[in-house]
């Protein structure tokens, strides 16, 4: 059964596995049960902000700080980095995906117990700076969360050159008993010192300090071993170039308004993506597709 549903017409609830809720903030929420899972997806950024396996920790840290408003990003869970990465003068940081309201299009659950909702990025003003583009990003629940968000250029004349990221926060049980493998060897922009270009030499990484790096050309999974929870986390991805590790570390986690001071013990971000010197150039009538694929398991 496929299930269409609009903006504001939540047509597509199904008893005990998909409910429209009002979440925090009043934001439109939508609440997912697949019997071996749960999730909680925003339209606001159509942000994952919650997925949990039966008898497992969440898999995603969300601030106790987090701001759920209009115009305000959600600080933790996926945030969906799009149409450019980092700091752009006079704009938003991360750009605007983050920022808007996406229309729910589909609810789709399967038979072997998946749930997969489905998200079009809705016109807005920022956008008309660039070609003609339609954004997708499909949701799919079960004991795994696949995420996969579609970009294609609609223009018929323009270039279209974009940045992407899924900005994904784990949580762990405690950063200082966390190893990061699946980087060894790559190039990396530093940005913690004026984005000077290394070699990642540390197999596994582990994490002491601020990190905020930019790794180039990684197209392999990366996986994060938390001894302090006891389990793998798995990251899967396909068309993605770019990995970015980043933990704030305590000064920096101080000078956040929307993260606690203490919060860094508790997440680390391994994002998966395009940015900077991977970013995506598509020719008129092309698309893009970047998957990724979330899963645990035990240590």
């Amino acid at each position: 059964m496929t299930t269409d549903t609009t903006e504001h017409e939540p047509k597509g609830e199904i008893p005990g596995r998909v409910t429209f809720l009002e979440g925090r903030g009043e934001l439109p929420m939508v609440e997912i049960s697949t019997g071996v899972s749960t999730a909680e997806v925003y339209r606001h950024g159509a942000h994952v902000t919650h997925f949990k396996k039966t008898d497992e920790p969440p898999l995603l840290f969300l601030s106790q700080c987090s701001r759920f408003a209009e115009g305000q990003p959600i600080r933790g869970g996926i945030p969906i980095v799009f149409p450019w990465f980092g700091p752009r003068e006079g704009l938003a940081q991360h750009g605007f995906a983050r920022h808007k309201a996406w229309d729910l299009r589909e609810v789709a659950p399967a038979a072997d117990g998946s749930v997969s909702i489905r998200f079009h990025l809705p016109d807005c003003p920022e956008a008309s700076t660039f070609p003609r583009f339609g954004a997708e990003y499909v949701v799919t629940v079960r004991d795994t969360l696949t995420l996969q968000l579609t970009m294609a250029n609609e223009s018929q004349t323009e270039t279209f050159t974009f940045e992407n990221c899924l900005h994904t926060y784990f949580a762990v049980g405690d950063i200082t008993a966390v190893s990061i493998t699946g980087l060894e060897g790559a190039a990396y922009l530093d940005r913690t010192a004026n984005m000077a270009r290394k070699t990642e030499v540390n197999e596994p990484l582990r994490i002491s300090s601020e990190v905020d790096r930019t790794y180039l050309d990684t197209a392999g999974t990366v996986e994060i071993s938390d001894k302090s929870l006891g389990r793998r986390i798995r990251i899967e991805k396909e068309d993605s170039q770019s990995t970015v590790v980043w933990n704030p570390w305590v000064a920096r986690a101080q000078q956040m308004p929307d993260f606690g001071n203490d919060e860094f013990e508790r997440m680390v971000c391994v994002e998966s993506g395009n940015v900077m010197a991977n970013a995506i150039k598509l020719q008129p009538g092309e698309s893009s597709k970047l998957t990724v694929k979330l899963s645990t398991q035990p240590l």
